[in-house]
């Protein structure tokens, strides 16, 4: 018979417009006492539920992480009570019997024997700073979107600057979008925009722009993409003003994640919006590789009857994981680094994007190191060398004693 946990309990079936709520009460020795209600989904409904939870005297409750419909439940219950987000592909109910109240009470009696392993919810402030960084990458991707979809309207237009200019977007490319849309200038007139560094390629860009078929429908899509990058940037801007606000507090741990090759201050604060803070032994994750395993950047366990199958990765969290393979490849572009040379060495036998994965890896248990010490990454390199030369001499001197030298003796 499973062992009793938890006395007293709460399982918390969660839907857009309401939930289904039920209540385990009972000594661990008894069959306990089962009360289901259902409430909606509004504060006041909320509210009513916490009073009846408090009256119960339950200390746990348990909810799946169902989109973004647990944060209200959430925001109402915080402080009340402990409560565990649950992963809902670990504790699906049986197929055939599923209903509301029935998920609601397979989850408090998962609760009430200690099953359900609880999902890590930052504290409040961090799930704040989170929300911004990720409302940051989701800019850069609508500003992404729409520079391709300026080239795409040029490709149709028969303009052809892209494949003279590295960036479009740039000075030069800019000043030569605007005179496009203007349509006052000659093709030789436009190409005389561009900075001087530019002038030996003139005669190209002079042959891209000649003859070119933009009618003002171009024009309008054109100057359309062009006002929202406008507004992208500036709402970018607001933003990093606000992050940079509150990561004031955080300022030492941003600057000693920046010490790991590949990390900027930008993917720093995306990083550690994601896996909050805290890296002390007391903290959310035991050690450096339950932090790995958490954000899903490492081989995947996969074994039956001895048989190691694919160990490839699991999704994980895609916000923490996309900044991971990004610094990745900035670590590797460090000349000299540890982690340059990781790739180089893994690349060969497994392949760029498995050695990649496997520096984001590298690189994620050094900002664990480097926040749980308190110390520089370049100072733990330095002990690590240490540690392992004082290894090796021990080593050394081990086995010179099995062969008969004393350690005085001149060899």
């Amino acid at each position: 018979m499973l062992e009793v946990k938890e006395e007293r309990c709460a399982g918390i079936d969660v839907g857009k417009k309401f939930l289904a709520v039920c209540v385990m009460i009972g000594p661990a020795n008894q069959k306990p006492a089962v009360e289901v209600r259902r409430f909606g989904t509004t504060v006041k409904e909320l509210e009513r539920l916490r009073t009846w939870l408090q009256e119960t005297r339950c200390t746990e409750a348990v909810m799946e992480s169902t989109g973004s419909y647990w944060k209200p439940v959430f925001n109402v219950l915080e402080g009340q009570l402990k409560i565990i987000l649950a992963n809902p592909e670990q504790v699906k109910a049986l197929r055939g019997k599923k209903t509301d109240p029935n998920d609601s009470r397979w989850l408090a009696s998962l609760l009430r024997h200690g099953l359900v392993q609880g999902s890590f919810i930052p504290p409040r402030d961090i799930r704040e700073l989170r929300d911004l960084t990720r409302r940051r990458r989701t800019l850069l991707s609508d500003g992404a979107s729409e520079r391709n979809r300026v080239q795409k309207i040029l490709e149709d237009a028969n303009v052809k600057i892209g494949d003279v200019l590295s960036d479009v977007f740039g000075v030069s490319g800019q000043a030569m979008l605007e005179a496009l849309l203007e349509n006052k200038r000659s093709a030789a007139e436009i190409a005389e925009l561009v900075h001087w560094r530019l002038a030996p390629k003139i005669p190209r860009i002079v042959e891209a722009l000649e003859g070119h078929r933009m009618r003002d429908h171009h024009r309008l899509l054109i100057r359309q993409s062009l006002d929202h990058m406008q507004y992208i940037e500036k709402m970018i801007s607001e933003l990093d003003a606000e992050i940079a606000k509150r990561l004031r507090p955080y300022q030492k741990q941003i600057e000693l994640a920046c010490t790991v090759p590949g990390i900027g201050a930008t993917a720093a604060a995306s990083i550690l919006a994601e896996t909050g803070m805290d890296m002390s032994p007391e903290g959310p994750f035991l050690d450096c590789h339950h932090l790995a395993s958490w954000a899903a950047i490492c081989p995947g366990n996969n074994e039956s009857a001895g048989v190691r199958k694919s160990g490839r990765t699991r999704r994980g969290n895609r916000w923490l994981r996309a900044t991971m393979q990004q610094t990745a490849w900035a670590g590797v572009a460090k000349k000299n680094s540890a982690f340059q040379f990781r790739y180089q060495k893994l690349k060969l036998r497994r392949g760029p994007q498995r050695a990649v994965t496997a520096v984001a890896h590298a690189q994620l248990i050094a900002i664990y190191w480097t926040l749980r010490n308190g110390t520089p990454y370049q100072e733990q390199i330095r002990q690590i060398e240490e540690d392992r030369r004082k290894a090796q001499i021990r080593h050394h001197l081990h086995q010179l004693t099995k062969l008969g030298h004393e350690l005085g003796e001149v060899i």
